[in-house]
C-alpha cells in the first residue's frame, strides 16, 4: 500500500485452496476453496448442487466419478464470506491421505495452493476486516493463555481499531482548524488566544499514551516475557523453575552444579505468558563443561526482560548479592531469597526493593513473586479490556506521539501552525499503518507470511 487513501492493492484473481485443519489424523478435516472458480470446482467435485449458506451431505468424487470421501459441503457467495469472494468448504474425514486427494482434485480443476495467510490477506484486501483484526486471527490461534485469547478476540472484534480511528478523527478535526487558519492569514484572529488547540493537542497526546500503555500490555499477553533465573550453584534455581512451571522440569539434587546447560519452559504466570530460563550456577567453573554453562548463563542474562537472582538464605548472602553485577544495566533484577522453610523467615515481598522471601520447595511466597513480576513488567492490573498488540503497533504509536508532541512544541514556542499541520499529517500516517490503510507492500507480505496455511 502506497497512498494515504484506500488500499491500492487488490487480491489475486486466482482461485486458491488449502487444508484448513492442522496436520495429522482427526475426525474431521476441512478443505477451503476461495475465488471466482470456487463454485465451478465444487460442481465438479460434488454429487449435489449447493445452496448458499446451507450444509449439504455430499459425495466428494474424483475425475472418474469415483468417491474419494463423503461429508459436509458449504457454499458462501461473495461478498458474504470470510474472504469476500465465493468460498466453498468441504468437511471430510480427517485422514491426511483423504485431504491430500481432495486438495489435488481441487488443484486439477484450476485452484492453486494458497500461500500462508492468503485467505486472511484476501479478507483484508476485500475490506472484510482491517489489518489489526487480521493479525488478531493469528494471535487467537496462537494464544498461550486464556487472557491472551480474550485479548486477541477483543482485537478481532475491533476494539483496538476503534480507538485508533477515534484518534485519527481527532487529528483530522485539528488539521481542519489549523489549515483553515493558514488559509485566511489576513483575518485578525489570534490563533493561540482564540482557540483551545493546545489543550486539544495535549488531550491527543494523553490519549496516545494511554493507547500505547494498553498496547504494551497487549504485546505482553501476546509475546510473553523472557525471565532468566540466575544465582550460585545449589541456591534453588531449578527448584524455583519447577515451582513456577508446576512440574519437575529440571533435575534437583543436593549436588552443586547439577544444571550445566540452560533449561527453558513456557508457562502461564498468573495469566501472563512467560518464557522461563534456568541457567547454570555462576561461579568459577571447575571444568570446561561448567565453563560453557556459565558462559551461556551470562548470554541469557544479557537477553532477558527480567532476571530472578535466587539467593540461598542459608549461605553467604552478601557474596550472592554481589552477583547483581552480572546483570546488565537496564534489565530489572529481583532478589529471590529462597529456603525460608529452613531459616524460619516469613514469606514477604518488598516491592520497592525488588526483593521476595519464599520457599521454592514448599511454594510459600510464590504468589508474591508472581505478582511482583507482573507489576514490574506493567501487567499488574487486570486484563479486562486488553487487546492483542504487536511490536509494529507500538512503534507506530510511538512515532505518532512524537509527531504530535513536536507539533505542539512548534506551535506553542514558535507560532508555526504550518509545521503543526505537517506533524499531524505524519502522525495520522503512522496510525494508518496499524489498521493497514497505509502500508508498504513488503511489510504486508511479511505479516501474512507468519499465518497458517489455510487461514
Amino acid at each position: 500500500m502506497t497512498t494515504d487513501a484506500a488500499n491500492s492493492n487488490t487480491p489475486d484473481t486466482d482461485t486458491i485452496c488449502a487444508i484448513a485443519t492442522p496436520p495429522g489424523v482427526g475426525g474431521i478435516g476441512i478443505i477451503r476453496i476461495s475465488g471466482p472458480q470456487a463454485r465451478d470446482i465444487a460442481a465438479s467435485m460434488l454429487d449435489v448442487k449447493l445452496t448458499p449458506r446451507c450444509a449439504h451431505f455430499a459425495r466428494f468424487v474424483d475425475a472418474s466419478g469415483d468417491t474419494i470421501d463423503s461429508g459436509i459441503a458449504l457454499l458462501f457467495i461473495a461478498p458474504a464470506s470470510f474472504t469476500g469472494e465465493d468460498v466453498v468448504e468441504l468437511q471430510a474425514h480427517g485422514g491426511p491421505q483423504i485431504l491430500q486427494m481432495l486438495l489435488s482434485r481441487a488443484s486439477a480443476l484450476g485452484a492453486r495452493q494458497a500461500r500462508p495467510g492468503e485467505f486472511s490477506e484476501r479478507a483484508f484486501l476485500n475490506n472484510k476486516l482491517d489489518l489489526t483484526q487480521a493479525e488478531a486471527i493469528a494471535d487467537l490461534i496462537g494464544s498461550a493463555t486464556e487472557a491472551s485469547a480474550r485479548a486477541a478476540q477483543r482485537s478481532l472484534e475491533g476494539v483496538f481499531s476503534k480507538q485508533v480511528k477515534e484518534l485519527q478523527q481527532a487529528m483530522t478535526d485539528l488539521r481542519v482548524f489549523v489549515e483553515a487558519s493558514m488559509d485566511f492569514p489576513d483575518e485578525e484572529i489570534d490563533f493561540l488566544a482564540d482557540s483551545d488547540v493546545l489543550d486539544k493537542l495535549t488531550g491527543v497526546c494523553d490519549r496516545l499514551q494511554e493507547l500505547l500503555d494498553q498496547a504494551q500490555q497487549g504485546q505482553l499477553l501476546r509475546d510473553g516475557i523472557n525471565i532468566a533465573i540466575a544465582g550460585i550453584p545449589n541456591a534453588g534455581k531449578s527448584s524455583l523453575l519447577n515451582a513456577l512451571a508446576g512440574k519437575d522440569a529440571a533435575i534437583v539434587t543436593d549436588v552443586a552444579g547439577t544444571t550445566r546447560d540452560v533449561l527453558r519452559e513456557h508457562i502461564s504466570l498468573g495469566g501472563l505468558p512467560a518464557h522461563i530460563i534456568d541457567t547454570a550456577g555462576i561461579r568459577e567453573p571447575v571444568d570446561c563443561i561448567e565453563a560453557e554453562g556459565v558462559r551461556r548463563a551470562r548470554d541469557v542474562l544479557s537477553k532477558a526482560d527480567l532476571v530472578l537472582l535466587v539467593i540461598d538464605s542459608c549461605g553467604d548472602i552478601e557474596a550472592q548479592q554481589a552477583l547483581r553485577r552480572e546483570v546488565p544495566d537496564g534489565i530489572p533484577c529481583v532478589e529471590v531469597y529462597n529456603k525460608i522453610d529452613l531459616t524460619g523467615h516469613e514469606a514477604q515481598t518488598d516491592e520497592p526493593g525488588m526483593k521476595v522471601w519464599l520457599s521454592a520447595k514448599t511454594g510459600t511466597g510464590l504468589t508474591g513473586l508472581i505478582q511482583l513480576v507482573k507489576t514490574i513488567v506493567g501487567a499488574g492490573a487486570a486484563y479486562d479490556g486488553s487487546f492483542s498488540a504487536r511490536k509494529r503497533h507500538l512503534d507506530a504509536l510511538g512515532r505518532a506521539k512524537a509527531h504530535v508532541h513536536t507539533g505542539y512544541e512548534q506551535l506553542k514556542h514558535h507560532d508555526a501552525p504550518e509545521i503543526l499541520a505537517e506533524e499531524l499529517r505524519l502522525a495520522q500516517k503512522d496510525l494508518s499503518e496499524i489498521t493497514g490503510e497505509f502500508l508498504p507492500d513488503d511489510l504486508l507480505g511479511e505479516i501474512f507470511s507468519s499465518f497458517c496455511i489455510g487461514k
